[in-house]
């Protein structure tokens, strides 16, 4: 493919989004709402406020406004830029008195929401070259706000952090207001404490690639326009990590991650290219598989926003080279990553990322193909318990002789839903007390009962064994260590997830690998209480 047509692919799978963004958009100037990208809130009035999330949109809108390119007719059109204008006002008008917004529930004042959509204002603001003095106070109160409480959110998200420190530089950048600048480093310094020696940064209880592709990005964001040389040691022992997730179609991550995330945003690769070779071999993978459709999609009007402008970005600043360049051969390995708790196995033929801490999910490609998914054992007790050996926890392993054991007990799943009583009880509490405390004092709350939280344990004992050098099979020992215990449906899921996460559960090419029913042993395990069960991968 010729070099231009490959950076192309990174236009065209952008692009194609703008009638979207521009659906999202309330375009009536006469509404008070003219501007938000809430559509469910300006259009479908199915909720009561706006996220401020969706004021994202203004950036991809204004890089199809500025980008010159044979398949862009939305070129220099003047009613783009109108509304990418409209979309930053209706995101001061829609703010609270500190700059901050919501995104989920209403008085959130989500870190979050708040530090994209501040990024997406600057930058769209810096690409239509517009000074845009008359925001300047707003963008400054919002890259305060988030100095301030963004930094202390809770939970450990390396990627808002990185975010910030965007934010906040390309608030000194366009307002010239050099306390930006500093406020940036000083938000800097604490992100790259954060930094494991393996080379990745945390996101809640470990790591998760795909979130790190967006620390990766923020961080050579800001490298690209402070030029600040502290980060680029950093960065290279990221992208030198992310490196063994990148899978043979590529796809990245999964469930094996510590949120369960499929992202890849490869314009931080672009920009570091230069600098790091390894990003070459990334951002090709991952154009291939925007040609071949192997990508993970999440198309929603909340999510696919992320990935418009960072296309379109990708674009931008395509570092030129050939597409074979800096390929590798492929190679003969055993990687294990012990802190994150990832066992990375590539063979000639074959290739598996296995997440040991989360109980041995895995993915196993045989040459480019996917051809098994294991994301945890499932299912439910005669008396109504769902469970899983999908969990973070401190499993025991051994790899010896190229095996790998995995043992440990499943546990407790409790999904959590929302029903008329419980949402308006919770309405409630959000509205009369909630709102009144620190946003951290809801948000610690819902993370640790959607995301954090750790059930019971069950007696339903797992054991897998994998082979690495053939990677043909898995071996599953399921075992009830309870007299009383008898299960009543069980699988072997293959993209199931567990806790709460807004940008899990893409469509990716494992959502169509079948789950494996064992219902079929389930008389004897219920009888014998032990089971011996050996999956074998063509």
């Amino acid at each position: 493919m010729a070099e231009q047509n490959l950076k192309d692919l990174y236009f065209l799978e952008g692009i194609q989004y703008v009638p979207k963004l521009l659906e999202l958009a309330d375009r009536n100037r006469l509404n008070s709402t003219y501007g938000c990208f809430d559509r469910g809130f300006w259009h479908y009035r199915t909720i009561d406020f706006p996220s401020g999330m969706y004021q994202e949109s203004v950036l991809p809108l204004a890089l199809a406004f500025t980008l010159k390119h044979p398949s862009n007719p939305y070129y220099q059109n003047q009613r783009i830029r109108e509304i990418v204008l409209a979309g930053i006002d209706y995101a001061q008008r829609s703010a609270y008195s500190d700059g901050s917004c919501d995104d989920y529930f209403p008085f959130e004042r989500a870190a979050g929401a708040t530090a994209f959509s501040l990024y997406a204002c600057t930058e769209a603001l810096l690409v239509l070259g517009e000074k845009g003095t008359e925001r300047h106070e707003f963008l400054k109160l919002r890259a305060n706000y988030l100095t301030e409480e963004g930094m202390r959110e809770s939970g450990v998200l390396s990627n808002h952090k990185a975010l910030i420190v965007l934010g906040l530089y390309n608030t000194f950048l366009l307002t010239q207001d050099a306390s930006f600048r500093d406020k940036a480093a000083a938000c800097l310094k604490k992100l790259l404490d954060l930094q494991t020696d393996e080379g990745w940064f945390p996101e809640y209880e470990g790591c998760d690639p795909g979130y790190l592709t967006f620390t990766i990005d923020f961080l050579a964001k800001y490298y690209q326009k402070s030029s600040d040389p502290s980060v680029v040691e950093p960065l290279r022992k990221a992208i030198g990590f992310a490196s063994y997730l990148m899978h043979p179609d590529g796809s990245f991550g999964g469930e094996y991650g510590s949120r369960n995330t499929f992202h890849f945003v490869p314009h931080g690769f672009e920009i570091m290219a230069a600098l790091e070779p390894r990003a070459i071999s990334l951002t090709n993978a991952f154009l291939r598989s925007l040609r071949q459709k192997t990508r993970s999609y999440l198309e929603d009007d909340r999510i696919f926003i992320h990935y418009t402008y960072n296309y379109l970005q990708s674009y931008k600043d395509f570092f030129e080279r050939k597409e074979s360049q800096n390929e590798n051969t492929p190679s003969v390995f055993q990687k294990f990553f012990e802190k994150a708790g990832f066992l990375v196995v590539s063979t000639p033929q074959d290739y598996a990322v296995i997440g040991i801490r989360k109980g041995g999910t895995a993915k196993i490609f045989k040459k480019t193909v996917l051809k098994y998914s294991d994301s945890g054992l499932l299912g439910t007790t005669v008396c109504g318990k769902r469970f899983t050996s999908q969990v973070i926890s401190n499993w025991n392993y051994t790899i010896e002789k190229d095996l790998l054991v995995i043992e440990g007990n499943s546990c407790v799943y409790k999904p959590l839903l929302f029903h008329p009583l419980s949402f308006l009880c919770f309405r409630a509490f959000v509205l009369f007390v909630a709102r009144f405390f620190s946003p951290n004092f809801i948000r610690k709350f819902l993370q640790t009962k959607a995301i954090t939280k750790k059930e019971r344990k069950l007696p339903v004992r797992v054991r897998k064994e994998i082979p690495l050098k053939t990677l043909d099979r898995i071996r599953y020992q399921i075992s009830l260590e309870d007299p009383a215990l008898k299960i009543k449906d069980l699988w072997i899921s293959s993209d199931a997830t567990f806790i709460y996460v807004a940008t899990s559960q893409p469509f990716q090419g494992a959502n169509l690998l079948p789950w494996i029913d064992l219902n079929a042993v389930l008389p004897e395990l219920n009888a014998k209480r032990s089971i011996s069960y050996e999956y074998r991968i063509a």
